[in-house]
């Protein structure tokens, strides 16, 4: 896949990133709608991402971080910091990119939160919460690091 540019709201923020696939994904969970005030719209980054301006971090949950541009508050990515196989996947956030990175919908998480006022057409593979939660579980082989 081609590497991507893309800004912030005012600019002060610049990314550059490859998507690891084609592919977006919508998050409905409570902090991503709180976040956006609707639902996160990302897609998978290939390490090696930049980006360059007021980047700040926060510490969203025990196995993630989001990250937003200090100076408008644009949504970034969302950066999952827990050990284990999904340590430092991150989803750069779509709407950075012109035409949305050019990807398209193929996974809804947190589907049961979704608000009822909106839903996207056409079929992709939707997760409730408790399947998004079971993906951080440790395993049952005690690898809770």
């Amino acid at each position: 896949m081609s590497e991507l540019s893309g800004h912030c709201m005012c600019g002060a923020v610049t990314v550059t990133a490859t998507p690891a696939k084609a592919s977006l994904g919508a998050c409905h969970c409570d902090m991503c709608r709180r976040w956006t005030s609707s639902m996160l719209i990302t897609f998978p980054a290939e390490l090696g991402y930049t980006a360059d301006g007021p980047v700040r971090i926060f510490k969203s949950s025990d196995w993630a971080e989001r990250a937003f541009c200090g100076d408008c508050g644009s949504a970034l990515w969302y950066r999952i910091t827990a050990p284990g196989d999904m340590h430092g996947q991150t989803q750069i956030a779509a709407g950075l990119f012109d035409d949305a990175a050019g990807g398209d919908l193929n996974l809804e998480l947190y589907i049961d939160r979704k608000p009822q006022g909106y839903a996207f057409a056409g079929d992709r593979r939707q997760m409730t919460e408790a399947e998004v939660m079971a993906m951080f579980a440790p395993s049952e082989q005690g690898d809770s690091q």
